[in-house]
């Protein structure tokens, strides 16, 4: 088999079998086939797509690449979800002690931030103590005991999409569904749970940008759970506008903190509520009506806060930050942003507030960028308030004054106020199962 013909075979628009993808992927992992012919096939596959049984013979070439993680020694059903990314999304960190806190375990392995959209891992990491490097017994043990345990990838899972996508970041082909997919399920389903819920963004903060590509990406994604025997379903949801209104690691934190208390952002504490409902339901817990139920009494008898203390304890953070703020360590200097007219904040470029909050520090561009855990942005209006000339409109959080000027200026352009007020839309447009 060379690979020249296999590039040439879907050039042409033909179906790979699923022998050729692995030769492939197996061989590209292995460093047997160079760079430019994988960019080759990925540009192929960019125009002339794939099938349904391409993609997910992709997807399980990918999972199979590296270690599979075996989760027999946790006990219970397993069940994690899974966001496409976005900005200001702190989901993990209020729905898995909600998961938790009502009898299903959530196990997850989660990653780190690249760009503007957030890592659960850093949010974590921004705790003082907090440990996301964990040894395999030791992981077993905190979810066998609290329920709940959240680390970051340590073994090798999945080194086929970590070579594909750096290839895919630099030959334009990031944005291809069948690539996406087999990036996204190839590391979910070498992880060994039993359910798995999706939420897919969409919107401008989002991968894909309009509501068709991203119930095409959800249907395709939910096919490939079920087929791998993963009971899986996807919630397409809003990111034309930051989730909740803190944007940056240790805020993300302190407004997961605020939510688990029940005085959380209003969009963000429905999202959570229907994201751990959905993880229930896959669970078997009951419908989702009464799912519904078990996560509010969850949320507001104060259960799911002291998960997320045990969860913190057990991993080695100070759970004190729950009751006090103050010990995440010290606050840079706050600048506000103001309202330049009056008017309706008539949309906004989620993708430039999060660029805004990657300049402040909170994010990276590459894997060896450090962050500040203590930058970023808290919004004071959102998509839909009405504003006056002068209202502060948001907060910036750095230590690196010098930039300030710039990052107003971005948050600015990202910010369009006009004097008609945007009809309200829908937090999910769309359930796929």
């Amino acid at each position: 088999m060379r690979m020249y013909d296999i590039i040439q075979k879907k050039k042409d628009g033909l179906a790979l079998t699923e022998e050729e993808i692995r030769f492939f992927t197996e061989g590209y992992t292995k460093g047997d086939i160079p760079d430019y012919q994988a960019a080759a096939l990925c540009m192929a596959i960019y125009f002339k797509g794939m099938s349904p049984d391409e993609t997910a013979a992709l997807t399980f070439a990918i999972r199979d690449s590296g270690d599979r993680l075996d989760f027999s020694d946790i006990k219970g059903i397993r069940a994690d979800k899974h966001s496409t990314g976005g900005v200001g999304d702190k989901t993990s960190l209020i729905v898995a002690p909600l998961v938790a806190s009502c009898g299903v375990t959530v196990a997850k392995i989660t990653g780190r931030a690249l760009g503007h959209t957030g890592g659960t891992v850093d949010k974590l990491e921004s705790i003082p103590g907090m440990r996301t490097s964990l040894s395999e017994q030791e992981f077993v043990e905190i979810a066998n005991k609290v329920g709940v345990c959240m680390i970051g990838q340590s073994r090798e899972i999945a080194p086929a999409d970590k070579k594909l996508y750096a290839l895919r970041d630099v030959t334009a082909t990031v944005d291809c569904i069948p690539l996406i997919v087999s990036s996204i399920m190839g590391k979910k389903l070498a992880a060994d749970d039993d359910c798995i819920v999706l939420d897919v963004k969409t919107g401008s903060g989002s991968f894909m940008k309009t509501l068709e590509e991203s119930r095409t990406l959800a249907r395709i994604m939910v096919d490939i759970g079920n087929k791998a025997g993963k009971k899986t379903m996807a919630l397409i949801t809003d990111m034309d506008v930051p989730l909740g209104f803190a944007i940056g690691n240790a805020l993300e934190v302190m407004e997961s903190i605020r939510t688990l208390k029940g005085e959380g952002p209003e969009d963000l504490t429905q999202l959570c509520i229907i994201l751990a409902s959905s993880m229930l339901h896959l669970a078997d817990r009951g419908t989702i009506e009464e799912c519904v139920e078990l996560v509010k009494d969850a949320l507001y008898s104060g259960r799911a806060l002291e998960k997320f203390r045990e969860m913190i304890s057990a991993q080695g953070g100070n759970p004190k930050v729950i009751d006090h703020f103050s010990d995440f360590g010290a606050v840079p200097e706050k600048h506000i942003v103001r309202a330049p007219r009056s008017g309706y904040i008539y949309s906004v470029n989620t993708a430039q507030i999060g660029e805004t909050s990657l300049l402040l520090g909170a994010g990276r561009n590459t894997v060896e960028d450090s962050i500040d855990p203590m930058a970023g942005i808290i919004l004071l209006k959102k998509t839909g308030d009405q504003v006056t000339a002068g209202d502060p409109i948001a907060e910036l959080y750095t230590w690196k004054k010098n930039i300030l000027p710039r990052a107003e200026e971005m948050f600015l352009a990202s910010t369009f106020i006009s004097d008609i007020q945007p009809e309200a839309k829908p937090l999910v447009f769309d359930i796929i199962k």
